[in-house]
């Protein structure tokens, strides 16, 4: 799986060189989603936008296999996890200081797909709000 993964990374990167590979967004409207609290775009909707893309169309069946597990391992090790550390963190500063108050602030990573910090903090009974930039707080 890791010289699939390596391999599979390394054609996407070529083909990016090449120009017959684009990425469908760049780092200006991930910028502009996030400033507008528009954590619901299409942009902030996909698990897999911080991790590499081993699954397409040119894979034989037993490749697309080995890229769906990689995928799933990706998903579940990158970014479920992580946010739900993230999220366990913030709860536990607020349960041990309840007197204090907290401003977190989160790279944007944290609130894209499913299983954000967002969703973590709203599952133990927390009601989260968006702050937009320029916004006084």
């Amino acid at each position: 799986q890791v010289v699939f993964a390596l391999n599979q990374t390394l054609l996407q990167q070529e083909s990016l060189r090449a120009g017959s590979f684009q990425i469908p967004y760049t780092t200006e409207d991930l910028i502009k989603h996030y400033n507008c609290g528009d954590l619901s775009s299409i942009i902030f909707n996909h698990d897999t936008s911080q991790v590499p893309n081993f699954i397409n169309a040119t894979l034989r069946a037993h490749e697309r296999i080995t890229a769906q597990e990689i995928d799933s391992y990706f998903r579940q090790e990158l970014i479920y996890k992580r946010n739900e550390r993230m999220g366990r963190r913030v709860k536990d500063l607020l349960e041990e200081y309840p007197d204090k108050s907290f401003f977190f602030a989160f790279g944007a990573g944290h609130f894209m797909g499913n299983n954000t910090v967002i969703d973590v903090l709203r599952k133990e009974g927390y009601e989260v709000e968006h702050t937009p930039a320029g916004q006084a707080i």
